[in-house]
């Protein structure tokens, strides 16, 4: 009888330690690493929010963000480096047409942030037919020369345009007449210039013609989608949690962002103005509320423009032939 007692205790004893370690592997928050796209800004405010909220940790995750490489987000993704990456919705389509594993999940902005400029004041700089023979300065996208044609075309111009590679600032470049047009991000670069009280004169894409686009977006891939699903939705909704927090608090947003950069970011009047665009143009939250969702008909047009323009190729890099279903490129399935 004692024997058995003993044999009882020795086996409760084991069955409580293996209890307690499945527990505590049942506790450990899973591991999702996010790679940015450039330094920290604005663009990646929402992220940092969520994890100095501890909204990720609410949701049994441990965010790990990865520093800002040569390499894009979408290829780490593409890759299994990451789970997720910070990229833009043109970078997208043409990655996955041309075999990438990556896949839209997160809109991170619900309009065009970029704009063509130029140097304000010049007599000679109307409207895009105006650039014709006049040389832009470029960032070696294959679909820039796409996008500028077609803005000077539909504006009744030749799209006729001399290209060179910038090695400097853009907007040194304008102000010391190397180049006569750029483009620039508005919500960060631009927002700079005008507190450096730069005069640049800007067109809209949509106003000559491009399909709008939602600049920035988050991507995850097919692979990590479908190992690790539960994971991605709680890192997502959580993310919108963030995104959502930072355009009710601004002021405390840009404050966590800026002390969540390890000293990355140092002009907090940027950095505030920067969000204050962002909110009040209704980029991260469109007029109508919405907030993180991915528009179909954007990915349509804009997936259809890169194809009419050969912009979109396969893993060889032949120009795709048919096109192809842009419904598959991203998913809205994870904000439900």
């Amino acid at each position: 009888m004692l024997l058995l007692t003993r044999r009882q205790t020795i086996f409760a004893a084991i069955a409580a330690s293996l209890a307690g370690r499945t527990a505590f592997a049942q506790s450990a928050p899973a591991k999702v690493r996010i790679a940015l796209d450039w330094t920290p800004n604005t663009n990646h405010i929402g992220i940092y929010v969520a994890k100095a909220k501890g909204f990720y940790a609410d949701a049994g995750l441990d965010v790990e963000i990865l520093p800002f490489t040569d390499t894009s987000a979408g290829t780490l993704v593409s890759n299994g480096v990451a789970d997720f990456g910070i990229s833009s919705e043109i970078e997208t389509l043409t990655q996955r047409a041309g075999g990438g594993d990556v896949k839209m999940v997160y809109g991170v902005v619900q309009t065009e942030t970029a704009r063509l400029i130029f140097k304000d004041g010049r007599d000679d700089i109307k409207s895009p037919k105006d650039l014709d023979g006049k040389t832009y300065g470029g960032f070696g996208g294959t679909w820039e020369s796409a996008l500028i044609s077609a803005m000077i075309r539909n504006d009744g111009g030749k799209g006729d345009v001399k290209t060179v590679t910038l090695g400097t600032s853009a907007y040194e470049a304008l102000d010391n007449g190397s180049i006569d047009f750029t483009l620039e991000i508005y919500t960060w670069e631009g927002i700079a210039a005008e507190l450096e009280n730069r005069k640049i004169g800007r067109f809209h894409y949509s106003d000559y013609g491009i399909p709008d686009e939602q600049t920035t977006v988050i991507v995850s891939s097919d692979a990590y989608l479908a190992a690790s699903r539960d994971h991605a939705r709680a890192f997502i909704q959580a993310t919108r949690k963030g995104y959502s927090y930072s355009v009710d608090h601004p002021d405390e947003a840009c404050d966590l962002l800026i002390s969540g950069s390890n000293g990355a970011l140092m002009n907090t009047e940027l950095v505030k103005a920067s969000q204050k665009a962002l909110i009040e143009g209704h980029f991260l939250k469109s007029e109508a509320g919405v907030i993180g969702a991915l528009d179909p008909a954007k990915a349509e047009a804009l997936g259809g423009f890169l194809m009419e323009n050969g912009i979109l190729v396969d893993a060889n890099g032949a120009a795709l032939k048919e096109k192809p279903d842009f419904s598959t490129y991203y998913t809205n399935e994870l904000l439900d």
